[in-house]
């Protein structure tokens, strides 16, 4: 493994999990101190204990990325903690509601599920980079990454509120991108395909059925490992990927190439 993160620190939230916690085991096995927040408090506490028994350096912070305080405590401990923030990766989400987009429709979207949705998926991620923004900034620069699933550049049915908001991430990634380019941060989007986490087997892959027909959408023929998508997300929030900035990259197993 690589030192590519050595006197680094790097912010995840829905770290407790998934995709969040592979990306802090990965980032801190290259080196890195990683800060980690998640609503789960046992399971972030075992996350960062995972990671410091392993040698690496981790402090969880219970955090509520749509409350704007939380995100605040989130960054500042840190900064308060290591001293520095370099990177951010801004992955807590769900689908909060679903069904047709359809007042007249007992089982459609609400007006309250379509607002639980945006500040989960896209509001959280506004706040998130309004404090990461400045602290990398005082850092000298670094990269932040957000999650915008392979549903933030193609659209679903019934789950039409995520979409929506996932679109959302695409486009202020980009326009923060241009904001602070010149700045020295680099900030990109991720649009990857289905995973295998606890949320997926909670649901779409909860039976085999399940799992069969969302693996079918991936010419690939499968869905992905938490770890082969940290291994991108570790590339683009490291110095290798220098260049990348502004833009939504595909780990999708060609679910969007259709």
């Amino acid at each position: 493994m690589s030192t590519r993160f050595a006197d680094k620190v790097v912010l995840i939230t829905g770290a407790s999990s998934g995709v969040g916690r592979a990306v802090a085991r990965r980032v801190a096995a290259e080196g890195a101190a990683v800060v980690l927040g998640a609503r789960g408090k046992d399971a972030g506490e075992q996350v960062a204990a995972e990671i410091r028994e392993s040698g690496g350096r981790a402090l969880f912070v219970p955090t509520d990325v749509t409350v704007e305080a939380d995100v605040a405590r989130l960054t500042e401990a840190a900064v308060t903690e290591y001293g520095r923030l370099d990177a951010a990766f801004n992955n807590a989400g769900a689908i909060m509601a679903a069904g047709p987009v359809s007042a007249a429709d007992a089982g459609g979207v609400t007006a309250q599920g379509w607002q639980a949705d945006l500040e989960l998926n896209l509001t959280s991620v506004f706040l998130g980079m309004r404090h990461q923004v400045p602290a990398i900034l005082a850092a000298g620069g670094g990269a932040i990454l957000n999650n915008a699933s392979n549903l933030g550049v193609v659209g679903m049915g019934t789950v039409a509120p995520y979409v929506a908001a996932k679109h959302g991430v695409v486009g202020l990634t980009k326009a923060v991108a241009l904001e602070t380019a010149a700045q020295g941060i680099r900030v990109n989007a991720i649009a990857s395909g289905a995973i295998d986490t606890p949320a997926f087997r909670a649901s779409m892959g909860a039976t085999p059925e399940g799992e069969a027909a969302i693996a079918a959408l991936h010419p690939i023929g499968r869905i992905s490992r938490p770890e082969e998508i940290a291994s991108f997300c570790a590339y683009l929030l490291s110095d290798e990927a220098s260049f990348i900035t502004g833009a939504a990259l595909s780990i999708d197993g060609g679910f969007t190439a259709r």
